[in-house]
């Protein structure tokens, strides 16, 4: 049975063509996609790129029925550049916005993480996208999501986060939080 792709969206997981080598095309953390060292400056190209953007694995790949080349990401293909939020607590329904154009309900099929950096604790948080593809979630966006954070006990401890379409989402255990009493 096929899977149906996201709505307006080629269906690039049906795609296995062979592959066609490494094209100098690079998606920065900030979201700014570069072909050849130069920024793309057109929207509607970038935009273009995106909807038919692969991953295996670890590995990105633009695809098209007949050919698939490499390209480079240095972090999340997407960023997540703002949010709206229905609602309160576990009845809250998050909905994040791209710097392309896609919109998503965090959720069981659009999970938030955030990892930590393992030196200085910072912290990058993502929602997926579609396709194994993830946002990074830009830094005032991250600041509103801890505003309407709250504590929640998750096997057997407390963790502070946020809730969306009935899932609880963990960004770091209450006892790490600093100046918190």
């Amino acid at each position: 049975m096929r899977r149906a792709a996201p709505k307006g969206l080629p269906p690039v997981e049906t795609w296995n063509p062979p592959f066609c080598g490494d094209l100098d095309m690079r998606i920065a953390r900030d979201g700014t996609w570069f072909y050849q060292g130069s920024p793309i400056g057109r929207k509607p190209l970038v935009k273009l790129f995106s909807s038919i953007l692969k991953k295996e694995g670890d590995k990105f790949f633009l695809v098209t029925p007949v050919e698939k080349v490499g390209i480079v990401v240095d972090d999340a293909p997407f960023v997540a550049t703002d949010f709206t939020v229905e609602g309160e607590g576990a009845a809250a329904k998050i909905t994040f916005t791209t710097h392309v154009g896609d919109s998503v309900v965090a959720g069981q099929a659009h999970q938030i993480r955030v990892t930590r950096d393992a030196k200085t604790g910072e912290p990058s948080p993502y929602i997926h996208i579609r396709r194994g593809l993830d946002a990074l979630i830009d830094r005032k966006s991250f600041y509103r999501l801890v505003d309407i954070g709250e504590a929640h006990g998750v096997e057997g401890e407390d963790w502070f986060g946020v809730w969306s379409d009935g899932v609880f989402f963990p960004f770091i255990p209450v006892r790490e939080l600093v100046g918190v009493s």
